[in-house]
């Protein structure tokens, strides 16, 4: 056997081990807590060290056959778990919903590193997180989120990426609540969770029209199964518009642009850990890997990159002027991660995909480093205080009449929460109080005057 048949035959052994390995150690942790067995930490802390080795070794152990075997676009097709025939029962099927995993140079890189940055924010929360009431509820979501990674990582098609893209967004606002018996992280979770859900509605859009277009949502069919960055957009430009189009809503929700900018500093309500991990280094960035991912789609219509460039610039200057305002530490930190992710935007607008990816990578570990360092040092700036006799001198205040004009903007973050809550979710919501007063009525007058729900909403 040749070498590249014998690294063929390995593929998909070695490489289905990154998705198994999470998906087992959240098995163990949610059947132990669903049955009641209490699990020590440091029992919990060896499995999760094992599963992040594991899961590790078997991502290098995948770029060594791919080096070894010539290869730089490698697919594991897990089947087709949904298949719809069409009218005439024969032929291409009317829906087809396909478990796809593809190894190339893109999904590789933000495999290592999610892999790599999970590991270590692991072995932080273990001390961290010591004798914490929820601490088997925190590494039960944190390695959801790892499995959500490294499924959307890896995605081959539409519907993998949204699995992986739903358990990253869930184990995201689940663990901004975990101090759930104070109000604000509650709030502020149902907060994210609300911007989650609108970017989750556009990506499924999105795998509506790929499916109408060609019966699939396959990547590879979208953009020619080339190696990534050198595929090439399959659709119309029409097509392309709309499908590129809900594709970048769904990433500026994802990854907190403007005018979805609002949630990011009240995630900073859950643990420093999942703060470093999530908006730090990984989900902040999800939003940027999907526009790597379909970047040819995005290059092929000129609307779309001028949307990109300029939602990435805009995010970048609001960003940069929110950070320096803040008065607490993590969410100083969110800003300046979010200015470093509207920039990573623009630059794929640009075209710079490579560079934008080099880009990602660096970002996501100087924010992790920044975050876990965080707490420490604010205790080596008391330190400092008291060995000065007193506090650090505070930076002056805005002087000018346009500084002051930046400041106000900066100090209510451009006034987005305000907007989307007076223009989007008022709206909405009288428009379902209306439908559900319409629903009363008319139940009360098929039914009369003995129908038992004729409690008028306000």
């Amino acid at each position: 056997m040749t070498n590249p048949d014998l690294c063929s035959t390995l593929f998909p052994v070695v490489g289905v081990v990154p998705v198994l390995a999470p998906f087992a150690l959240m098995l163990v942790l949610g059947v132990a807590s669903l049955v009641g067995v209490r699990l020590s930490e440091a029992t919990i802390n060896a499995l999760v060290r094992v599963t992040m080795l594991v899961g590790f070794g078997a991502s290098i152990a995948m770029f060594a056959l791919m080096q070894a075997g010539g290869s730089r676009h490698v697919v594991l097709d897990a089947g087709d778990w949904v298949e719809i025939p069409g009218p005439d029962h024969a032929g291409k099927p009317a829906y087809d919903f396909d478990i796809k995993f593809v190894y190339d140079r893109l999904s590789m890189a933000m495999l290592l590193l999610s892999y790599l940055l999970c590991g270590i924010v692991g072995k932080f929360a273990s001390r961290y997180m010591h004798r914490e009431g929820g601490y088997n509820r925190f590494f039960t979501l944190y390695t959801l989120f790892v499995l959500g990674m490294v499924t959307a990582s890896l995605a081959g098609t539409i519907e993998t990426l949204f699995s992986g893209w739903e358990l990253v967004g869930l184990s995201s606002a689940l663990l901004v609540a975990f101090f759930h018996e104070r109000p604000a992280p509650s709030r502020n979770a149902l907060r994210v969770w609300v911007v989650y859900r609108v970017s989750d509605a556009a990506l499924l859009l999105a795998a509506v029209v790929m499916h109408h277009r060609a019966s699939r949502g396959d990547f590879d069919q979208l953009l020619s199964a080339q190696p990534w960055p050198e595929g090439v957009c399959n659709v119309p430009q029409q097509d392309a518009l709309i499908i590129g189009g809900l594709l970048i809503l769904a990433a500026a929700g994802k990854s907190a642009l403007v005018p979805f900018s609002g949630w990011l500093p009240r995630a900073m309500e859950g643990p420093t850990p999942s703060s470093a991990v999530f908006y730090g280094a990984m989900s902040v960035h999800l939003g940027a890997y999907l526009l790597l991912r379909v970047a040819p789609l995005i290059e092929c219509s000129p609307v779309l990159t001028g949307v990109v460039i300029a939602l990435g610039l805009t995010t970048a200057v609001f960003a940069a002027l929110a950070a320096r305002v803040q008065t607490d530490i993590k969410s100083a930190l969110s800003f300046a991660s979010l200015t470093q992710v509207g920039l990573i935007v623009a630059e794929i607008g640009v075209g710079w995909d490579y560079f934008a990816l080099t880009h990602l990578i660096g970002h996501a570990c100087l924010r992790t480093l920044q975050f876990v360092r965080a707490p420490s040092l604010l205790r080596d700036y008391r330190d400092l205080e008291n060995n000065l006799g007193g506090a650090l001198p505070a930076p002056a205040g805005p002087a000018s009449p346009l500084s002051r004009v930046l400041y106000r903007l900066a100090i209510d973050r451009g006034f987005l929460d305000t907007a989307l809550t007076t223009y989007l979710v008022s709206p909405v919501v009288r428009a379902l109080q209306a439908c559900d007063r319409l629903e009363l009525r008319t139940t009360a007058a098929v039914n009369g005057p003995s129908s038992p729900r004729t409690v008028e909403v306000e």
